[in-house]
Order: C-alpha cells, then structure tokens, then sequence
C-alpha cells in the first residue's frame, strides 16, 4: 500500500491537585501523627524539583524493520515483472481527468481505494513525470517487503503505523509535500472495512492545504484477490478506465463532511463492475 494509514493524536493532559485526605483534614482536628507525615511527605513530593525526583525509564523506539542483502535481490525480478505488467495495460481517460492527473505545478495528496494499488505508480510513470510520490507503509516486517517492493517499481515510502509511529508518520508526510513532493493515501486502509473513508486520511492534506485528487479505476477484465479488500490485478494488456478530479483544501475545512463526500465521489468513480453504460458514458481516448 501506498497506502496510505489513519493516524490518531491525543493531547497529553497534567493536572495537579491537592491530595483528597488533606482537604478532608482543613477545618477538622488532627487525626494522629501519621495522617500528619503523610501529608508532609506528599507535600515535598509536590514541592521537589524534577531533578530530586526518581528518572522514569524511556519509552522503547518502535522497531522499523528493512530488506537487505539477497532477499532484496529476490524481489528485483518480481519488480522488473510489475512494469512491464504495467506498461502493457490500456488506460483510457477522458480530457478532464488527464487534466487532473497531470496537474503538477503543486504537491498533491492521491487518494485512492486501497484495492486499486495495483496502478498507482504505473499511473504516476506515465502522467506525473518529474514528480515523486511517497506512500505510508507498516514499520513491521510485512511492511518492510512492500517498502523494498515499491521501491522497485519506482514509488518511495514513509515508514509508519495508526498504531505505533502515528505522529511521527503524520510529521514525516508533511515533510514531504511542504519539500515539494506528492504523496499516497488509501482512506480505507490498511486493514478496512472495506470503501470505509476515515477521516483521518486528511490530516495531512489539511496541515498543509494541499489540494487532493481522487483517483479511481474501473478493470474491463481483472482478477481479484481473496483479502479484506478484495484487491483487484488487472489482467496483462486490457483496458483500464481512469477517473480523477482535483479537490481543492477549501473543500477540506469540515474533515468529517468532507471524508463523507469524498467517500461518495470516490465510490461513483471506482465501480466493481464495468458495464457496457460505464463504458460508453463519455468520451475517452486510449493511452
């Protein structure tokens, strides 16, 4: 996946207050000596600086795990057999969406179903050249063979998960677009359900207010995977049909409004099923 993840921040929060039983002692006789210790000893706690205090263990750094060596070389022939898989598909498109798709004078957030992975990066070889395009993959290691995967068929990744690395993944995508480059978001991924748009799939898009562009995919003849998304191959040398649009960060002020918006555009222009209507609803050209 470029897939692109949900990542959820929660503020820390410290709050300081006065011990319940020495608010029950103020006004009230003493109880004994000891009620009086303790109060004392948790008022110097209260009152010591951090360094009088016990150093708390640091957090574990999350494990990124990578490819290397001769499993990396493994990989080389699949990637060399994914583009040229690519190359041989038919992509038809109308005017509007090749205008979109080739909108390239501003960094941009793709944003696609994660079942139609399979044509992003030929997607972005043949109408986004001269940029470069960066997906969100798992730090585990699962995530590091798709990482070293995509790398082969031209596509960079940022390393991270919802669940983990959240807030630094979220950083490092900023990073990204603000250094000029495009990236990858799939709303329904990594794990589903299924077409489900989180909302959180537009932090990125809104920090930076960057315009997004949808792009869906309609397979004339395909095979499809038995996983959670149902993950489409589209067969050597048949024919595609390609739907983008730009979206404009304005459209983006309401994240949850927008997610649902979205979710409905992306819908209409990702049937799972391409009838001879779809076919024939407006004019293409090949490609």
């Amino acid at each position: 996946m470029v897939a692109l993840a949900v990542v959820k921040s929660h503020p820390s929060q410290v709050f300081c207050s006065i011990a319940p039983h020495a608010a029950r002692n103020i006004g009230q006789p003493r109880s004994g000596l000891g009620e009086t210790t303790r109060f004392r000893q948790q008022a110097r706690t209260l009152n010591s600086s951090p360094a009088d205090l016990p150093a708390s263990a640091p957090a574990p750094r999350p494990v990124v795990h990578a490819i290397t060596g001769w499993r990396r070389a493994l990989l080389v022939p699949f990637g060399w057999l994914l583009r040229a898989w690519g190359a041989s598909l038919r992509f038809e498109l109308s005017s509007e969406s090749r205008r979109a798709l080739e909108k390239i004078d501003e960094p941009v957030a793709f944003v696609l179903w994660h079942n139609r992975l399979f044509i992003a990066s030929e997607v972005f070889r043949r109408y986004r050249q001269g940029r470069t395009l960066f997906g969100l993959v798992s730090a585990s290691k699962d995530g590091a063979w798709l990482s070293a995967f995509f790398s082969l068929v031209g596509m960079n990744t940022v390393r991270g998960s919802s669940s983990k690395l959240g807030r630094e993944a979220v950083t490092a995508l900023v990073d990204v677009m603000r250094a000029g480059n495009d990236i990858g978001i799939t709303p329904d991924g990594p794990r589903g359900p299924l077409y489900d748009f989180k909302a959180g799939g537009l932090i990125v898009a809104r920090r930076v207010h960057a315009p997004i562009i949808l792009l869906g995919a309609a397979f004339d003849s395909a095979w499809q995977l038995r996983s959670w998304d149902r993950f489409y191959l589209p067969k050597p040398f048949s024919r595609v049909r390609l739907f983008s649009r730009v979206i404009k960060p304005a459209a983006l002020q309401d994240r949850d409004e927008a997610a649902e918006k979205l979710r409905q555009q992306l819908l209409a222009m990702s049937p799972d099923l391409l009838s001879a209507n779809a076919r024939d609803s407006e004019r293409a050209v090949v490609v």
